[in-house]
């Protein structure tokens, strides 16, 4: 009896022992792992569509890899150097423009104390130079990090394989490492299922296709930086009650007080577009599955930005989901629950 027990021990030791060093070897990568599995359940239903045809999970993965190439790596291959420069031109312009002059006009009563009126303009010029500078920071390290950054996308790209082609026996695998009944442990991929399709595809995906619609209105009323401002907007897209509108209005306004009236209605016209496009796409990707409270995304979604990098966005907001929902199977009731919304459920 106490061999057994001194076994347990031992073994238990062993195992903690070599999964902090694994972590300690991985941690390097983790992020881009991280990445690579999501990207992999980004594309996983059209991976089954074409495997559902071709019937060869390797050839269809491989072919998934190159789309990936061909939409996101060749894309920030040539734009990389662009935003670069645009950057460059926007934190040279924001070193020239005068912000506390509008609010001067807006809001006659409040500056009429010149040192109001100084501190603010410091203020905000100093907040525009940090963002300009931090940036330029981030798009120059893209460049800098070359070496770095291509061994992780190599651990990207085969993380993206074999989670594409290997999905059924990882789900497996990790099913047989979860201490609870069946099941609760259906019900847990159930629910983590579908929380990470209305994050992903709800939040995310729809997100930047409200950016590139809002870039679209920038392009066409020859907005200057308009890729970085684009880019902008779909990063800011994917913020819940933030929305494109913290990039659009701006811009809005500044063509207005230029006397361009013309080019500020239209960027106003996409704007409101690209508000459409998320009441009325939105719903078809949430609409059947698990909905989680805006504001818990948007705190979720802050969180990461801070621990996680731009990556947080996403894993914050998932963070939080996978949480409440291991506390509503413990509490052993139905979802929904105060932070998250089963609409299947409500509906009954």
């Amino acid at each position: 009896m106490a061999d057994e027990y001194f076994k347990k021990i031992t073994t238990t030791i062993i195992i903690i022992g070599l999964i902090v060093l694994a972590y300690f070897l991985l941690k390097p990568l983790l992020m881009a792992i991280i990445i690579g599995i999501i990207l992999a359940f980004i594309f996983t239903p059209l991976y089954n569509w074409i495997n559902k045809h071709l019937k060869m999970k390797n050839f269809t993965a491989f072919l998934m890899c190159i789309l990936l190439v061909l939409i996101i790596v060749i894309p920030l291959w040539y734009l990389a150097p662009v935003m670069i420069n645009q950057s460059i031109k926007f934190y040279m312009a924001s070193q020239q423009i005068d912000f506390v002059k509008p609010l001067e006009n807006i809001f006659p009563s409040l500056f009429q104390s010149e040192t109001l009126s100084n501190e603010i303009g410091s203020a905000i010029r100093t907040f525009i130079t940090q963002t300009t500078n931090s940036l330029m920071n981030s798009l120059s390290n893209i460049i800098l990090n070359f070496p770095k950054i291509f061994l992780q996308l190599v651990v990207v790209f085969f993380t993206f394989f074999f989670v594409l082609r290997d999905k059924e026996n990882l789900i497996s695998y990790i099913q047989s490492l979860i201490p609870f009944s069946k099941d609760v442990e259906k019900k847990l991929f159930k629910s983590s299922k579908d929380i990470t399709v209305s994050v992903l595809y709800g939040q995310v995906v729809i997100g930047i296709v409200q950016g590139l619609v809002t870039g679209l209105g920038f392009f066409i009323f020859k907005v200057p930086n308009a890729l970085l401002l684009t880019a902008l907007a779909a990063l800011a897209g994917i913020f819940p009650i933030i929305g494109t509108a913290i990039i659009w209005i701006p811009v809005a306004i500044y063509f207005l007080i230029a006397g361009n009236s013309f080019a500020a209605f239209g960027i106003v016209l996409f704007g409101l577009i690209s508000t459409v496009i998320e009441t009325m796409i939105k719903p078809v990707f949430v609409s059947r599955r698990i909905q989680m409270n805006s504001s818990i995304i948007l705190i979720g979604m802050i969180g990461g930005l801070f621990l996680f990098g731009i990556l947080g966005v996403i894993l914050g907001p998932l963070i939080l989901a996978y949480l409440l929902i291991v506390l509503e199977i413990y509490r052993n009731k139905k979802l929904p629950g105060a932070f998250i919304e089963n609409p299947s459920e409500t509906k009954k």
